[in-house]
């Protein structure tokens, strides 16, 4: 096989770690003592969708305890994690990225602003929120809201997908409108592709991370970034999402531990035993003689976590760079970086996941709220979606009832226009509810249900 045969069946370094700007014409100048990922990180977080997570569900909706999670600290940790991940990955690679003038801290950024984002396109109440979007789009699937539809529009509804809202959120509704967003450069906008493919291929994958509205820009990322095709409209993933993917993976498995505990739904000890799997804690330091009974616990839970946790950011690295030619040629043969890890590391994190699985989302008290959190959403829509549809359908504002033209004016900036196509519509429509927090929800809940019985 040639050389040029070989260069066309891989990614390409220089390409994928482009400075470019999503909806921007020029190469930016670089600022003194500020990288162009440097601006990324600042952008995503001033941005007022990701200053909302603070009040989303990470796992635990309407927590009373305010130690619980939501998702801005998540985000914030994950990031953390990916920043380690991403500037460890760039020193085993110094060579290799030198003839780009990539640095190591610049492989860091990337990868941490790509982790700042990656829930940003959640709705409220967290996965139980989507749950309860695509359960509402699948109830009405013969109703006169959605015949007008196509097969595809459709389907972006039924299997509503956080991850695609998200790259609708940071490259056209923040900051600059329908005009590049955030415009973050491409080298963030495909670390945050967690799934570079439409909703066409959900019957191989189970995810998807981009809407029929988003087509073009999913197609110039893919370009811009030189990704390598598998089919239409879907794309190989670029290597360095594996590394947000897996911070996202190591928080979610050891830190969730955290909470459980937090919540009363397991033990310090059941927690120990299965960071004990990658960590001997017989060589914690003792902590001061002060701490005692639930402050004891926590303090020692965290250092623990912490020891675990760098342990696991190591072997992923290590996975990574050993993977790193089948990740540029798109061959990567592992579910993820922690199934490439093996041995105790993907232990661990199994059996953490698990434990979080059977008990702590299994909770009744968890169970009980995300129930009501679904009727939330289903009052949200059926008020939304109607108003929105008979806006399009009477286009004229005059025969829309005052309680529709009342509801649409709750959208704000959001509000559809009465020339727009349903799809387009409807979108806007999941823009405001996937932006607004968890008790925002439940608030504009009450405001409808008064409205019902005026």
């Amino acid at each position: 096989m040639s050389e040029v045969t070989l260069q066309m069946d891989r990614m390409q370094w220089v390409k994928l770690f482009s400075r470019k700007r999503y909806g921007v014409a020029q190469l930016e100048h670089k600022e003194a003592g500020r990288t162009h990922f440097h601006k990324d990180i600042d952008r995503i977080i001033f941005s007022s969708a990701f200053r909302r997570l603070n009040h989303k569900t990470q796992v635990h909706p309407l927590p009373e305890n305010d130690n619980i999670r939501t998702r801005l600290p998540h985000s914030l940790e994950v990031s953390s994690v990916g920043r380690s991940l991403g500037t460890k990955v760039g020193e085993r690679l110094a060579n290799e990225l030198a003839g780009i003038d990539i640095a190591p801290s610049d492989v860091g950024d990337i990868v941490q602003a790509a982790c700042l984002a990656h829930d940003i396109g959640n709705p409220p109440f967290g996965h139980s929120g989507e749950e309860a979007i695509r359960h509402w789009f699948r109830k009405h699937s013969n109703l006169k809201f959605v015949t007008k539809l196509s097969h595809a529009e459709l389907n972006d509804f039924q299997n509503f997908e956080g991850n695609a809202q998200g790259l609708r959120v940071i490259a056209k509704l923040e900051y600059y409108l329908f005009e590049g967003g955030m415009r973050l450069t491409y080298a963030t906008l495909g670390t945050f592709l967690k799934y570079p493919w439409t909703s066409e291929l959900l019957s191989i994958e189970k995810k998807y991370g981009c809407n029929q509205t988003e087509r073009d820009i999913l197609s110039d990322i893919a370009t811009e970034l030189g990704l390598l095709e598998r089919a239409p409209m879907a794309w190989s993933r670029h290597p360095l999402a594996y590394l947000m993917e897996a911070a996202d993976d190591i928080c979610y498995a050891l830190i969730d531990l955290e909470d459980g505990i937090e919540m009363g739904f397991i033990t310090y000890d059941e927690a120990i035993d299965i960071l004990k799997i990658v960590y001997n804690f017989d060589e914690i330091p003792p902590l001061h003689s002060s701490c005692v009974g639930t402050d004891l616990i926590g303090r020692k839970i965290a250092i623990a976590r912490g020891k675990a946790m760098n342990i696991l950011i190591e072997g992923v690295v290590d996975a990574f760079v050993k993977q790193k030619d089948n990740l540029l040629q798109g061959h990567f043969m592992y579910d993820d970086l922690i199934d490439a890890c093996g041995g105790r590391i993907k232990e661990c994190v199994t059996i953490a996941k698990n434990t979080a699985k059977n008990k702590i989302f299994n909770d009744p008290r968890k169970i009980q709220i995300e129930v009501g959190s679904h009727a939330t959403i289903d009052v949200l829509l059926d008020a939304f979606i109607a108003a929105a549809y008979n806006l399009i359908i009477h286009k004229d504002r005059e025969e829309l009832t005052e309680r529709h033209i009342k509801i649409l004016a709750m959208m704000g900036g959001h509000q559809p226009q009465s020339d727009w196509s349903l799809h387009h519509a409807y979108m806007h429509v999941l823009d405001f509810i996937s932006g607004i927090t968890d008790r925002q929800a439940v608030n504009i809940t009450k405001q409808i249900d008064a409205m019902n019985y005026r």
